[in-house]
């Protein structure tokens, strides 16, 4: 009951803050394929005086101008308003989501909308990766009727990295987040053979005590992965020592850097949605 109790505090503040903003033509988007949108309207929670609180960052980001951002949404065939479904908001390290049919059918398949900016890889600034993605989560929630329990965000490698910083700093707007062979942290960690793994991001800890106490994290990696050792040590340094209740690592006997099957994406997602 308190958990419930403060997520309707957070949710209902974050609504009366974004009330302003105007909502997307829902008519743009064909449910079952992936459609192009752009958004009109970045949210308060994405201004300067909130990214730098939120990431302790002492230097305002660079300008950002929404209307000029273009998204990928994919809505499954089987939605229906009075059926509300989750958000699968994705963060890719290449200028599109890479991930195909079978991905698009679990996805479908555990009553998931996915979006994902476009052309906001690895070579974009870290502001405006983690603003594309909390504007999304808002426009979407304006368009759709979305479980508030159900919101994620996801990403691979340096994506994963990205989400993984959101899925602590805004974790009064997003319930958990899925880390494909890459994670961050806020706190140094060491892996094998001296390896140094620095703080990357300092959040607003009245911010971080919400995940730690609340969010899920599924922090997926493989035998093979190049990122294996980085996410060990920031699971068992990082995620435990600080006593993040929701986290756990999935080490994928065999995988490299690249995605995983489709299996490992629906255990992952179960695991999200443990309790909701």
């Amino acid at each position: 009951m308190r958990r419930l109790s403060a997520l309707f505090l957070l949710s209902a503040s974050w609504l009366a803050l974004s009330s302003s903003v105007t909502a997307a033509d829902r008519s743009q988007i064909k449910p079952g394929v992936r459609s192009e949108i752009h958004f009109q309207g970045s949210i308060p929670q994405n201004s300067n005086e909130q990214y730098q609180m939120r990431l302790s960052d002492l230097e305002a980001p660079a300008p950002y101008d929404l209307s000029q951002e273009t998204f990928e949404v994919l809505v499954p065939k089987g939605y229906k308003d009075n059926d509300p479904h989750g958000l699968f908001i994705w963060i890719s390290p290449g200028g599109k989501a890479s991930f195909g049919a079978e991905w698009e059918k679990v996805l479908a398949d555990e009553k998931l909308i996915f979006v994902s900016a476009v052309d906001a890889g690895n070579n974009r600034e870290t502001p405006d990766r983690i603003r594309l993605a909390v504007d999304a989560n808002h426009h979407l929630r304006q368009m759709f009727q979305i479980n508030p329990a159900r919101v994620y965000i996801a990403g691979h490698s340096g994506g994963a990295r990205i989400a993984s910083m959101i899925g602590v700093a805004y974790a009064d707007m997003f319930t958990g987040a899925a880390c494909f062979m890459g994670v961050n942290f806020f706190r140094d960690t060491q892996g094998k053979e001296g390896m140094a793994y620095p703080l990357r991001y300092v959040p607003a800890m009245e911010i971080a005590v919400i995940a730690q106490q609340h969010s899920r994290f599924a922090l997926v990696t493989g035998d093979k992965d190049s990122n294996l050792d980085n996410t060990l040590a920031v699971y068992e340094q990082g995620f435990q020592q600080q006593g993040f209740k929701g986290a756990r690592v999935f080490q994928i006997p065999g995988q490299g850097h690249g995605l995983p099957d489709d299996r490992w994406l629906k255990k992952v997602i179960q695991f999200l949605d443990t309790g909701k």
